[in-house]
């Protein structure tokens, strides 16, 4: 069925869940994870380094920041007897979402699998959702995985938010 698994992480804890997913259909499956890390450099930069500053530091600091990241999860993979390859893309003005789309077809993944914040209304415009574009581009089939313990609502009563398994009103936070 799937033979390759690509699971774009980030560090947060929807990618995370994510990952967990793909650990347990990789086990069902005997699929390999191939995990993917994508910097977008312009998270790590204010625009005031000098170009020496930049390439002595700033660049060589998030791609190690990057490699951490896929190091600990391909460890943590491999513990649990999962075949685990990884790669660091840097984004260089590109949108993520493509770069993974992009990823999924030179590396012949058969299944997409990552986190969605699951954001709604004034959030996903302000923020957009990388994750929904994936879906929507992506040249294989895309497993969204969501936080629900952070995310679900009550559509009964005052509409009240489950966070952390205890009920609270939802509030301009």
């Amino acid at each position: 069925m799937y033979k390759k698994l690509l699971v774009p992480i980030d560090g947060s804890r929807t990618s995370l869940l994510a990952l967990a997913q793909a650990s347990s259909l990789a086990k069902l499956t005997g699929a390999s994870i191939e995990l993917l890390h994508v910097v977008n450099a312009l998270e790590y930069s204010n625009g005031f380094e000098s170009p020496r500053a930049y390439i002595e530091k700033v660049r060589p600091y998030f791609l190690k920041v990057g490699n951490t990241l896929l190091d600990r999860s391909r460890g943590q993979l491999e513990a649990q007897g999962v075949i685990v390859t990884t790669v660091l893309l840097e984004a260089d003005g590109k949108r993520v979402s493509e770069l993974i789309a992009d990823h999924a077809t030179t590396s012949l993944a058969d299944l997409i699998i990552l986190g969605t914040h699951g954001r709604r209304g004034v959030q996903r415009l302000l923020l957009g959702s990388d994750a929904e574009q994936v879906a929507r581009i992506a040249p294989v089939p895309v497993m969204l995985v969501r936080d629900t313990l952070e995310h679900a609502v009550s559509r009964t009563g005052e509409q009240e938010v489950i966070k952390n398994n205890a009920f609270h009103t939802p509030t301009d936070e």
